[in-house]
Protein backbone atom coordinates (compact mmCIF):
# COMPACT_ATOMS: atom_id res chain seq x y z
CA UNK A 1 0.00 0.00 0.00
CA UNK A 2 1.33 3.18 -0.85
CA UNK A 3 0.56 6.91 -0.02
CA UNK A 4 0.85 10.35 -0.35
CA UNK A 5 3.35 12.58 1.55
CA UNK A 6 1.92 14.49 4.27
CA UNK A 7 1.25 17.94 3.93
CA UNK A 8 3.90 19.35 5.99
CA UNK A 9 2.15 23.08 5.66
CA UNK A 10 -0.95 21.98 7.37
CA UNK A 11 0.74 19.85 9.99
CA UNK A 12 2.68 22.73 11.46
CA UNK A 13 -0.39 24.55 11.49
CA UNK A 14 -1.60 21.88 13.40
CA UNK A 15 1.67 21.77 15.65
CA UNK A 16 1.38 25.27 16.61
CA UNK A 17 -2.61 25.34 17.22
CA UNK A 18 -2.01 22.09 19.48
CA UNK A 19 0.80 24.73 20.91
CA UNK A 20 -1.49 27.56 21.41
CA UNK A 21 -5.00 26.00 21.80
CA UNK A 22 -4.11 22.90 24.48
CA UNK A 23 -5.45 22.29 28.05
CA UNK A 24 -4.43 21.02 30.83
CA UNK A 25 -7.48 19.05 32.40
CA UNK A 26 -5.99 18.36 35.76
CA UNK A 27 -5.70 21.66 36.11
CA UNK A 28 -7.76 23.63 34.19
CA UNK A 29 -11.06 22.22 35.02
CA UNK A 30 -12.46 22.61 38.55
CA UNK A 31 -13.03 19.16 40.43
CA UNK A 32 -13.71 19.93 43.69
CA UNK A 33 -16.54 22.23 42.40
CA UNK A 34 -19.74 21.24 43.66
CA UNK A 35 -22.28 18.74 41.16
CA UNK A 36 -25.50 20.55 41.70
CA UNK A 37 -28.84 19.17 42.12
CA UNK A 38 -31.46 19.24 39.30
CA UNK A 39 -29.57 19.39 36.29
CA UNK A 40 -28.93 17.40 33.42
CA UNK A 41 -25.99 15.88 32.58
CA UNK A 42 -26.48 15.43 28.89
CA UNK A 43 -29.58 17.00 26.89
CA UNK A 44 -32.43 14.46 27.81
CA UNK A 45 -33.67 14.80 24.09
CA UNK A 46 -30.39 12.94 22.89
CA UNK A 47 -30.71 10.21 25.30
CA UNK A 48 -31.64 6.86 24.40
CA UNK A 49 -34.93 6.07 26.28
CA UNK A 50 -36.33 9.93 25.11
CA UNK A 51 -39.69 9.61 23.65
CA UNK A 52 -40.31 5.78 25.08
CA UNK A 53 -43.08 4.54 27.14
CA UNK A 54 -40.11 3.58 29.36
CA UNK A 55 -39.28 6.82 29.43
CA UNK A 56 -42.51 8.32 30.54
CA UNK A 57 -42.45 5.75 33.62
CA UNK A 58 -39.84 7.48 34.93
CA UNK A 59 -39.94 10.14 37.21
CA UNK A 60 -37.42 13.45 36.11
CA UNK A 61 -35.21 12.67 39.06
CA UNK A 62 -34.55 9.33 37.82
CA UNK A 63 -34.59 10.55 33.89
CA UNK A 64 -31.49 13.31 35.30
CA UNK A 65 -29.54 9.80 37.11
CA UNK A 66 -30.16 8.16 33.99
CA UNK A 67 -28.29 11.23 31.93
CA UNK A 68 -25.68 10.92 34.13
CA UNK A 69 -25.17 6.91 33.53
CA UNK A 70 -25.67 7.51 30.29
CA UNK A 71 -22.79 10.22 30.00
CA UNK A 72 -20.63 8.10 31.71
CA UNK A 73 -20.59 5.27 29.17
CA UNK A 74 -20.59 7.70 26.58
CA UNK A 75 -16.86 8.42 28.54
CA UNK A 76 -15.91 5.37 29.21
CA UNK A 77 -16.26 3.95 25.61
CA UNK A 78 -14.47 7.30 24.02
CA UNK A 79 -11.71 6.13 26.64
CA UNK A 80 -11.78 2.62 25.20
CA UNK A 81 -11.61 4.21 21.56
CA UNK A 82 -8.63 6.31 22.64
CA UNK A 83 -6.45 4.05 23.78
CA UNK A 84 -7.49 2.03 20.27
CA UNK A 85 -6.23 5.51 18.59
CA UNK A 86 -2.84 5.38 20.84
CA UNK A 87 -1.94 1.83 20.10
CA UNK A 88 -2.58 2.35 16.37
CA UNK A 89 -0.60 5.41 16.02
CA UNK A 90 2.11 4.35 17.74
CA UNK A 91 2.17 1.26 16.29
CA UNK A 92 2.44 2.81 12.16
CA UNK A 93 4.72 5.31 14.09
CA UNK A 94 7.58 2.91 14.77
CA UNK A 95 9.03 3.11 11.49
CA UNK A 96 8.51 6.74 10.70
CA UNK A 97 10.91 9.34 10.97
CA UNK A 98 11.58 11.25 14.39
CA UNK A 99 12.49 14.41 12.52
CA UNK A 100 9.32 14.72 10.13
CA UNK A 101 6.17 16.76 11.01
CA UNK A 102 3.82 13.85 10.78
CA UNK A 103 5.35 11.65 13.53
CA UNK A 104 5.78 14.95 15.53
CA UNK A 105 2.50 15.99 15.11
CA UNK A 106 0.86 12.56 15.66
CA UNK A 107 3.18 12.07 18.94
CA UNK A 108 1.74 15.69 20.38
CA UNK A 109 -1.99 13.64 19.07
CA UNK A 110 -1.24 10.96 21.16
CA UNK A 111 -0.76 13.19 24.18
CA UNK A 112 -3.86 14.90 23.64
CA UNK A 113 -5.42 11.77 24.01
CA UNK A 114 -4.01 10.65 26.86
CA UNK A 115 -4.84 13.71 28.51
CA UNK A 116 -8.72 13.29 27.69
CA UNK A 117 -8.65 9.68 28.66
CA UNK A 118 -7.56 10.96 31.95
CA UNK A 119 -10.21 14.01 32.01
CA UNK A 120 -12.93 11.42 31.06
CA UNK A 121 -12.24 8.88 33.93
CA UNK A 122 -12.05 11.93 36.14
CA UNK A 123 -15.25 12.87 35.45
CA UNK A 124 -17.22 9.70 35.89
CA UNK A 125 -15.04 9.51 39.29
CA UNK A 126 -16.56 12.98 40.11
CA UNK A 127 -19.85 11.98 38.92
CA UNK A 128 -19.92 8.79 41.28
CA UNK A 129 -21.18 6.58 39.23
CA UNK A 130 -19.34 2.98 37.66
CA UNK A 131 -16.76 3.41 34.08
CA UNK A 132 -19.05 0.89 32.14
CA UNK A 133 -16.96 0.95 28.91
CA UNK A 134 -18.77 -0.82 25.63
CA UNK A 135 -20.44 -4.52 26.10
CA UNK A 136 -18.21 -7.31 26.98
CA UNK A 137 -18.22 -8.87 23.48
CA UNK A 138 -17.33 -5.39 21.85
CA UNK A 139 -14.73 -4.86 23.95
CA UNK A 140 -12.99 -7.92 23.44
CA UNK A 141 -13.52 -7.28 19.53
CA UNK A 142 -11.34 -4.12 20.35
CA UNK A 143 -8.30 -6.11 21.07
CA UNK A 144 -8.73 -7.47 17.58
CA UNK A 145 -8.92 -4.52 15.73
CA UNK A 146 -5.79 -3.40 17.03
CA UNK A 147 -3.95 -6.02 15.34
CA UNK A 148 -5.96 -6.09 12.20
CA UNK A 149 -7.00 -3.01 10.91
CA UNK A 150 -4.70 -1.32 8.73
CA UNK A 151 -4.88 1.92 6.57
CA UNK A 152 -7.24 4.31 5.69
CA UNK A 153 -10.19 1.96 7.49
CA UNK A 154 -8.31 2.71 10.86
CA UNK A 155 -7.96 6.56 10.15
CA UNK A 156 -11.50 6.48 8.98
CA UNK A 157 -13.09 4.52 12.04
CA UNK A 158 -11.11 7.15 14.47
CA UNK A 159 -12.98 9.75 12.64
CA UNK A 160 -16.59 8.70 12.74
CA UNK A 161 -15.46 7.33 16.91
CA UNK A 162 -14.66 11.27 16.92
CA UNK A 163 -17.02 13.39 14.81
CA UNK A 164 -19.94 11.05 17.16
CA UNK A 165 -18.45 12.50 19.95
CA UNK A 166 -18.08 16.17 18.65
CA UNK A 167 -21.26 16.99 17.59
CA UNK A 168 -23.19 15.53 20.87
CA UNK A 169 -20.78 17.33 22.64
CA UNK A 170 -20.72 20.56 20.80
CA UNK A 171 -24.66 20.42 20.70
CA UNK A 172 -24.60 21.08 24.75
CA UNK A 173 -21.91 23.77 25.25
CA UNK A 174 -24.33 26.30 25.64
CA UNK A 175 -27.19 24.20 27.18
CA UNK A 176 -27.93 26.12 30.64
CA UNK A 177 -29.68 22.92 31.82
CA UNK A 178 -26.20 21.32 31.52
CA UNK A 179 -24.00 19.99 34.41
CA UNK A 180 -21.27 22.76 34.61
CA UNK A 181 -18.40 20.09 34.26
CA UNK A 182 -19.92 18.21 31.52
CA UNK A 183 -19.87 21.43 29.38
CA UNK A 184 -16.30 22.20 30.68
CA UNK A 185 -14.70 18.82 29.68
CA UNK A 186 -17.14 19.15 26.42
CA UNK A 187 -15.25 22.38 25.80
CA UNK A 188 -11.73 21.23 26.11
CA UNK A 189 -12.49 18.30 23.89
CA UNK A 190 -14.29 19.67 21.13
CA UNK A 191 -11.82 22.00 21.11
CA UNK A 192 -8.50 20.02 20.71
CA UNK A 193 -10.49 16.78 18.59
CA UNK A 194 -11.07 19.63 15.77
CA UNK A 195 -7.21 19.20 15.07
CA UNK A 196 -7.31 15.21 15.47
CA UNK A 197 -10.61 15.57 12.91
CA UNK A 198 -8.19 17.54 10.23
CA UNK A 199 -5.61 15.20 10.85
CA UNK A 200 -7.33 11.83 10.46
CA UNK A 201 -9.52 13.24 7.58
CA UNK A 202 -5.85 14.07 6.09
CA UNK A 203 -4.88 10.66 6.56
CA UNK A 204 -7.48 8.50 5.11
CA UNK A 205 -7.79 11.11 1.69
CA UNK A 206 -3.95 10.62 1.37
CA UNK A 207 -3.57 7.09 1.76
CA UNK A 208 -6.88 6.40 -0.24
CA UNK A 209 -5.56 6.63 -3.81
CA UNK A 210 -2.93 4.10 -3.12
CA UNK A 211 -5.21 0.84 -2.89
CA UNK A 212 -6.05 -1.35 -5.27
CA UNK A 213 -9.31 -2.93 -6.05
CA UNK A 214 -9.01 -5.64 -3.73
CA UNK A 215 -7.85 -3.68 -0.95
CA UNK A 216 -10.15 -1.06 -1.17
CA UNK A 217 -12.94 -3.54 -0.77
CA UNK A 218 -11.14 -4.56 2.74
CA UNK A 219 -11.04 -1.12 3.96
CA UNK A 220 -14.75 -0.74 3.08
CA UNK A 221 -15.91 -3.66 5.08
CA UNK A 222 -13.10 -2.57 8.05
CA UNK A 223 -14.36 1.10 8.41
CA UNK A 224 -18.25 -0.37 8.78
CA UNK A 225 -17.79 -3.06 10.53
CA UNK A 226 -15.63 -0.96 13.06
CA UNK A 227 -18.07 2.20 13.07
CA UNK A 228 -21.07 -0.12 13.90
CA UNK A 229 -19.39 -1.57 16.62
CA UNK A 230 -18.36 2.16 18.12
CA UNK A 231 -22.52 2.99 17.53
CA UNK A 232 -23.86 0.09 18.99
CA UNK A 233 -21.44 0.53 22.33
CA UNK A 234 -22.02 4.31 23.58
CA UNK A 235 -24.72 3.31 25.69
CA UNK A 236 -23.80 -0.45 27.84
CA UNK A 237 -27.18 -1.57 28.72
CA UNK A 238 -25.99 -1.76 31.94
CA UNK A 239 -26.61 2.00 33.01
CA UNK A 240 -30.63 0.80 32.66
CA UNK A 241 -30.54 -0.87 36.03
CA UNK A 242 -29.68 2.52 38.00
CA UNK A 243 -32.84 3.74 37.47
CA UNK A 244 -34.23 0.24 37.70
CA UNK A 245 -34.85 -0.86 34.31
CA UNK A 246 -34.09 -4.47 33.17
CA UNK A 247 -30.68 -3.86 31.22
CA UNK A 248 -32.08 -6.19 28.20
CA UNK A 249 -35.40 -4.58 28.20
CA UNK A 250 -33.84 -0.96 28.44
CA UNK A 251 -31.56 -2.03 25.07
CA UNK A 252 -34.35 -3.50 23.02
CA UNK A 253 -36.46 -0.59 23.79
CA UNK A 254 -33.82 2.12 23.16
CA UNK A 255 -32.30 0.46 19.67
CA UNK A 256 -35.91 0.38 18.23
CA UNK A 257 -36.49 3.97 19.67
CA UNK A 258 -37.30 6.37 16.58
CA UNK A 259 -35.50 9.41 18.43
CA UNK A 260 -32.81 7.39 19.51
CA UNK A 261 -32.25 6.22 15.66
CA UNK A 262 -32.65 9.66 14.54
CA UNK A 263 -29.81 10.93 16.98
CA UNK A 264 -27.47 8.63 15.85
CA UNK A 265 -28.43 9.23 12.48
CA UNK A 266 -27.40 12.73 13.15
CA UNK A 267 -24.31 12.14 14.70
CA UNK A 268 -22.80 9.97 12.16
CA UNK A 269 -23.84 13.10 9.29
CA UNK A 270 -20.53 14.52 8.62
CA UNK A 271 -18.33 11.47 9.04
CA UNK A 272 -20.50 9.61 6.78
CA UNK A 273 -20.41 12.43 4.23
CA UNK A 274 -16.57 12.44 4.15
CA UNK A 275 -16.18 8.39 3.92
CA UNK A 276 -18.58 8.66 1.01
CA UNK A 277 -16.81 11.31 -0.83
CA UNK A 278 -13.46 9.14 -0.63
CA UNK A 279 -15.13 5.82 -1.45
CA UNK A 280 -14.86 4.38 2.15
CA UNK A 281 -18.79 3.69 1.89
CA UNK A 282 -20.41 2.23 -1.27
CA UNK A 283 -23.83 0.90 -1.28
CA UNK A 284 -22.69 -2.85 -0.78
CA UNK A 285 -21.60 -1.58 2.49
CA UNK A 286 -24.03 0.38 3.37
CA UNK A 287 -26.12 -1.93 5.41
CA UNK A 288 -24.11 -2.23 8.16
CA UNK A 289 -23.71 1.47 8.66
CA UNK A 290 -27.60 0.83 9.00
CA UNK A 291 -27.13 -1.93 11.38
CA UNK A 292 -25.82 0.66 13.70
CA UNK A 293 -27.60 3.19 13.01
CA UNK A 294 -25.21 5.46 11.48
CA UNK A 295 -27.04 5.69 8.38
CA UNK A 296 -30.85 6.53 7.78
Amino acid sequence: MTATVPDDAMLERLLKSSARHSYDPIIDVDWDAPIPDGMWAMRPERMSLYGTELWDSLTEEQQRTLSMHEVASICSVGIWFEVILMQMMLRDLYDDDPKSKHMQYALTEVADECRHSTMFGKAIDRFGVPAYGPPPAIFKLGRLFTKIVRGPSSYGAILVAEEILDSWQREMLSDDRIQPLVRMVSRIHVLEEARHMTFAREEVARMMPGLNKRQRALQQLQVAHVSAFVAKALINPGVYASVGIDPSVGRKTAWHNPNYIQTLNWMGEKPVAFLRDVGLITPRTEPIWRSGHLIA
